[in-house]
């Protein structure tokens, strides 16, 4: 829905986990964009003021819980930072003319189609194309990764000729990330010959494949096969993260590569090197930051070091773990005034203006 008003964008914003309770306090200080809802699955949370679930003051918005409610407010974009999709309350929100930015397990919608079949049979973006084009509406998906660390890939070869491979690393330690049902599901702390976890942590880690498309989009090229493969660490004692468990002999690190072939060369890579805990055998050299290396015509390496703001209390995870969603979840808000302002229908990275990736300089009220 595209605004050329200088009005501050209306946002209601769906999922109040990790990332969305960053995100409460990231909008309200946001010089672009207005909060005007929140919208819960958690029936606990529904009726309190939003500011209070993110942790902080009231600010005068009560969490609703009905996608009804969120249409009604009419605001001119949803923010969506579920962990996975909610693809029915997206349809509606897109027929009924409204933008949606989300975090949620979506990039090029490649992995979408193929791994999580809509209940009507059809792909799935190809109901939400649909959407779309009924409300004149706009939808786009983005993150840390996947999302901006690709782009940061794609935008490193702009100097560069006759590339032979572009390859992406993120490689951090995991623990801050204080969702213990999410890495369950990814099989951290079973056993490491539970012959279940290979398929556990591809299932989790699939919309990877949306990431290399998207790099390959990007550079023209055309991919036979986007293939998997991993390496597992074993805790070399019992860990206790406080809010986390991981015996001896369970998962507790992981190395996971998605590499996009052509003629049987790897010529696009995303790696994921994951640590929850040092104490793993095999043990990687964690960098805790990310990495672009691309080999051609000259070879370029280049780190993405993300660092807490100075005077940040070092000694508090709860620090680090927000500094973790804040970079999940800035570049869909950084991203929204380009989405607004974008034609309707399916937006990917590879469409996005480069304003699409700016952020904001501070004002001088949130300073």
């Amino acid at each position: 829905m595209t605004s050329d008003r200088r009005s501050p964008i209306r946002v209601f914003q769906v999922a109040t986990g990790n990332v969305g309770t960053e995100m409460i306090r990231r909008i309200g200080r946001h010089p672009d964009l207005e909060l005007i809802g929140v919208h819960c699955y958690t029936p606990e949370k529904i009726g309190r003021d939003a500011g209070e679930l993110a942790g902080g003051a009231p600010i005068g918005i009560a969490a609703t819980g009905s996608v009804d409610e969120i249409i009604a407010a009419a605001p001119d974009v949803v923010t969506f930072h579920g962990v996975f999709p909610d693809e029915a309350l997206y349809e509606r929100v897109l027929e009924a003319g409204i933008d949606i930015v989300t975090t949620a397990d979506w990039i090029t919608g490649h992995h979408r189609d193929r791994n999580h079949p809509h209940p009507s049979g059809r792909p799935v973006s190809e109901v939400l194309a649909d959407a779309c084009r009924r409300g004149g509406a706009t939808f786009y998906g983005t993150g840390m990764n996947p999302g901006l660390c690709q782009i940061l890939g794609v935008v490193h070869s702009a100097d560069v000729a006759e590339i032979e491979n572009v390859t992406v690393i993120e490689s951090v330690d995991v623990s801050c990330h204080h969702s213990a049902a999410t890495w369950a599901e990814v099989g951290y702390g079973r056993p490491v010959d539970d012959p279940a976890l290979p398929a556990m942590l591809e299932k989790y880690t699939r919309v990877f494949t949306d990431s290399i498309y998207m790099m390959a989009d990007c550079f023209d090229l055309r991919l036979d096969d986007v293939t998997f493969s991993y390496e597992m660490g074993a805790c070399t004692k019992d860990v206790d993260l406080g809010w986390y468990r991981l015996p001896k002999g369970s998962l507790g690190a992981s190395y996971i590569t998605y590499q996009g072939v052509v003629d049987g060369v790897p010529r696009i890579e995303t790696h994921l090197e994951w640590q929850m805990t040092p104490d793993t055998d095999p043990r990687w050299d964690v960098k805790g930051c990310y990495i672009t290396k691309i080999q051609g015509d000259p070879v370029i390496y280049s780190k993405h070091m993300i660092l807490p703001k100075p005077g940040t209390d070092f000694s508090s995870a709860a620090a680090f773990a927000s500094i973790g969603m804040t970079v999940t979840g800035l570049p869909a808000l950084n991203a929204i005034k380009a989405v607004v302002d974008a034609p309707p229908g399916i937006l990917t990275s590879a469409d996005m203006p480069l304003r699409g990736f700016a952020g904001r300089f501070a004002t001088t009220a949130s300073r």
